[in-house]
């Protein structure tokens, strides 16, 4: 296992992040205490987690990803060997459950939030407090395009220094150690960085956003803030929700699949997307690597990834994911990437 320097954070986190939010839908609370083992003995000692979890939300599952995640904890112990991520939800898109769906980064909403997180964790501190989403309108989240003039009250948008000294408040209180976006734009991130430096605030450390063989769309711009501004990318949906692993090339879909069972899970599905799947997996057939191989290993590559988030329903999945990081690709592999990636860019952005 390799580890990365996490941001200016000085933490050393391994190139593999555990996502949970399958925790408490997908999986029971023994499967994932299961899962949380297994990563633990691997070295996986970073996980990632969030107040709207598990996924799709429900107000009558909401935080439940994080209960079981606190229960671990309180049964077995060592909290000081693990290094716990966990966000607020913004508005509107985590469900009407969480503040009525009306979240805005602000101090009020920031600790309430933290509350919440803290006591479900059963632990007085999160290591890594990432804002989920942004508090404007933004192409997150599969939307393409920027419309500015869009039916949004830019009052409702709360000022990016009245939320840095929220969470930089927090960090003075020991709740939280540092800072992280989610979802984030190259302004936004700017932005942030250049109020830490002005105001003498807490710089944050790392971006979680969607990176993967679909979608590339991080290397334009974000790339570059990573190389020259010290935040590293902390990747999620690697393997686009299971397209990336094959299982549902020609169509299939498998029972129990997150695709299969709920229908939200669009993102991936469209022709464009569904022809580069069938090109790359020919490209790691050709090389004898397995698709999901070929989709993790081209992640861990990249300068600007610090740690890459992976998710599984079943320890095999889990065990299979986290071996594709011994991977390391060949340049003629790697050509072969750019060369479907040239004809396809970024189907599923």
């Amino acid at each position: 296992m390799q580890f990365k320097t996490l941001g200016h954070s000085g933490i050393q986190v391994p190139e593999i992040c555990l996502g949970t939010m399958t925790f408490g839908e997908q999986n029971t609370q023994d499967e994932g205490f299961s899962q949380l083992d297994y990563a633990l003995d691997r070295g996986l000692n970073f996980w990632d987690t969030a107040e709207m979890y598990p996924v799709p939300p429900k107000p009558e599952t909401q935080g439940s990803t994080e209960a079981v995640i606190g229960n671990w904890l309180a049964s077995r112990g060592g909290r000081d060997k693990i290094i716990l991520a966990s966000k607020i939800a913004g508005p509107s898109q985590g469900g009407s459950q969480i503040r009525n769906g009306q979240t805005r980064f602000i101090a009020s909403d920031i600790e309430s939030a933290l509350d919440g997180n803290l006591k479900r964790l059963q632990t007085d501190y999160i290591d890594v407090y990432q804002l989920h989403w942004p508090q404007r309108p933004v192409n997150f989240f599969g939307k393409l395009g920027y419309d500015n003039a869009e039916a949004f009250n830019e009052r409702e948008v709360t000022d990016l220094a009245e939320t840095l000294t929220a969470l930089s408040n927090e960090v003075k209180k020991g709740r939280i150690r540092h800072i992280g976006l989610s979802n984030e734009t190259p302004w936004g991130t700017l932005k942030f960085l250049h109020l830490a430096e002005q105001l003498g605030l807490e710089k944050v450390v790392s971006v979680q956003n969607p990176y993967s063989l679909l979608n590339r769309t991080y290397e334009i711009g974000m790339s570059e803030i990573a190389k020259y501004e010290g935040v590293g990318l902390l990747a999620y949906s690697p393997l686009a929700f299971g397209y990336l692993t094959g299982k549902f090339r020609n169509g299939a879909r498998p029972e129990n699949a997150r695709v299969t069972l709920y229908s939200r899970f669009s993102r991936y599905s469209n022709p464009e997307s569904e022809w580069a799947v069938e090109q790359y997996a020919q490209l790691a057939e050709k090389h004898n690597l397995t698709l999901t191989q070929l989709a993790l290993a081209f992640i861990k590559q990249q300068f600007f990834v610090t740690s890459t988030i992976i998710g599984a329903t079943s320890l095999n999945q889990l065990k299979e994911n986290i071996d594709a990081f011994e991977i390391n690709l060949s340049q003629d592999v790697l050509q072969g990437i750019q060369a479907i990636h040239q004809k396809q860019p970024n189907p599923a952005p």
